[in-house]
Parts: C-alpha cells; sequence; structure tokens
C-alpha cells in the first residue's frame, strides 16, 4: 500500500465555503476509484480545533501504485493543478493499519508526525511505535512512514477529540471519505 497527502495551505481570510462546496459537488467522484482504499477529504480552518491556518489536505491510501498513477497522470489530478497550482503529493508506507469500513463514521483525523532517530537497528521497530503510540477505545488509526525524511505520521480517525486536547498535532475536519467498493 502507498499513503499519499497534499497540503495546500490557504490565506486565513479564505472563504473554507468553497472548498466545502467542492468537496460537496465533487467528492463522490473519487467514490469506488481504482486501488483506492480510501480518500479522507481534509480541511483544517484558522480558529477551529486550535488551528492556526486554513487549509486543503486529502489523505489517500491507495492499495498499489496503479491507482496512484491512473489518479495523477489520467487528468484526475488536473483538478488540482488547475484549482491551486503545482502541488508537493507527500508519499508514505503504511507501517500499520487498523482501519476497516468503520472508517466513515468519523468527524475528525488527528494527526501526529515524529522523527525517527538514526539508530543501529531497525529491527522491530514497528513493535516500538505500536508500544509508543497512544491508543483509545474504538479509534481506528494508521502509521505512515516515509524513509527518506525518517519521520512517521499517526493519524487517528476520531468523533470525539477530548482524548487528544493535551497531545501535539493537527486536527482536521472530515468533510467526505471515498472508499474502495466492497462486494456485497
Amino acid at each position: 500500500m502507498i499513503a499519499t497527502q497534499y497540503k495546500i495551505l490557504l490565506p486565513s481570510d479564505y472563504d473554507m465555503n468553497i472548498i466545502k462546496e467542492r468537496v460537496r459537488n465533487n467528492g463522490y467522484k473519487t467514490d469506488g476509484f481504482d486501488e483506492l482504499k480510501f480518500k479522507l477529504y481534509l480541511v483544517t480552518e484558522k480558529g477551529v480545533n486550535h488551528n492556526l491556518q486554513n487549509s486543503y489536505c486529502p489523505l489517500y491510501l491507495w492499495k498499489d501504485s496503479n491507482g496512484l498513477n491512473k489518479f495523477l497522470f489520467n487528468g484526475f489530478y488536473d483538478n488540482i493543478l488547475n484549482s491551486f497550482g503545482w502541488q508537493q503529493v507527500n508519499i508514505g508506507i503504511p507501517l500499520i493499519d487498523t482501519t476497516t469500513s468503520k472508517i466513515t463514521e468519523n468527524k475528525y483525523v488527528f494527526q501526529i508526525t515524529r522523527k525517527i532517530q538514526p539508530q543501529e537497528s531497525l529491527n522491530n521497530f514497528k513493535d516500538k511505535i505500536e508500544e509508543s503510540i497512544q491508543t483509545f477505545d474504538d479509534a481506528e488509526y494508521i502509521v505512515i512512514y516515509n524513509p527518506e525524511k525518517w519521520e512517521y505520521e499517526v493519524c487517528y480517525f476520531l468523533n470525539d477529540l477530548s482524548n487528544v486536547k493535551e497531545m501535539s498535532g493537527v486536527t482536521y475536519s472530515i468533510l467526505h471519505i471515498s472508499q474502495e467498493v466492497l462486494p456485497e
């Protein structure tokens, strides 16, 4: 699997209803997209949930590179290019994924970023991450790492933010979730 996210920073006075309307009118277009496990249409709004800025930051989890390649190179990503210009697409590799179809029941993503410090061995590092991250009852999460930056992110999928009040990270509101179409 491959995770991707682009973080489009918007001006402080940007009318976030423009993004909300955009997602309301177009979010369904990635429902059932080839090789997409899920896409979360995420935003931050200045002054909401302690966020300091407005942003639009979709997060994708791809089953393999075929779906990502189709999205980027067959015209679908052109909508972002035409609306927001050239964006850096951050790539990560899922290390731990506890998500299920229940992901669609959530209102927020709380994302924390941590460095992977130089060390003599990465043997059992996944276990060390699992032991070190905070988990919450009924909260699904995904851990995504990037060996180019030697960082990992934990994305918690939540309805209640009270458990993360004391943690430092970014709280995104979920506007829409596209996911794979599961066989009946």
